[in-house]
């Protein structure tokens, strides 16, 4: 399969249908809306996201969300930065408090189109979710206000933490993954 680039996001490997689906309704989103990097919940935005694995690739760091109160991926809002991948970068660090963060692969890891729910502050909208993987290197994890809780989760017990599927499919897809970059 061959990778596909878009601006400000980088190249992704869409495995399934799943993956062609959401990759070619990203695409659409940034080129069809000059504001897809912006905040506003009237159109919807992108978002980065990051998987952060442990050293030995064997668990992932989840964050108890405070808003959604259910456990996810590191990620937030590009807030104007048109450049995902950064965005996931910095929020992984925000969050986390690790030190030290090394990027896995350069290309996207996943992307996934979700639903945020209505709040009294905005109304419900579309989050185009990149996410990357990272690996921690240094630091000791220390949740930041917007998360109850941080937790190192092994990635073939992700089931027993959450049923969110956008975070399940790291356990289907990261097995594939390892064995295409050798490791």
């Amino acid at each position: 399969m061959t990778t596909a680039e878009l601006k400000g996001i980088g190249g992704y490997r869409p495995e399934d249908a799943r993956d062609h689906e959401m990759w070619q309704r990203l695409g659409r989103f940034c080129a069809e809306e000059p504001r897809a990097f912006e905040r506003d919940p009237q159109i919807g935005h992108v978002t980065g996201s990051a998987f952060v694995l442990s050293p030995d690739l064997q668990s992932v760091l989840l964050t108890h969300h405070a808003r959604l109160a259910r456990w996810l991926q590191l990620g937030g809002h590009c807030d104007g930065i048109a450049d995902a991948r950064f965005v996931a970068q910095k929020e992984a660090y925000e969050e986390s408090g690790l030190s030290r963060l090394r990027l896995l692969s350069p290309d996207v890891f996943d992307v996934d189109i979700h639903l945020i729910p209505a709040s009294a502050k905005e109304p419900a909208h579309l989050h185009y979710d990149v996410r990357y993987l990272f690996v921690a290197e240094a630091g000791e994890i220390t949740p930041s206000v917007e998360s109850h809780a941080l937790a190192w989760v092994p990635v073939d017990e992700l089931a027993e933490m959450t049923q969110a599927e956008s975070v399940l499919l790291l356990a289907r897809k990261w097995p594939m993954l390892r064995a295409r970059l050798g490791l």
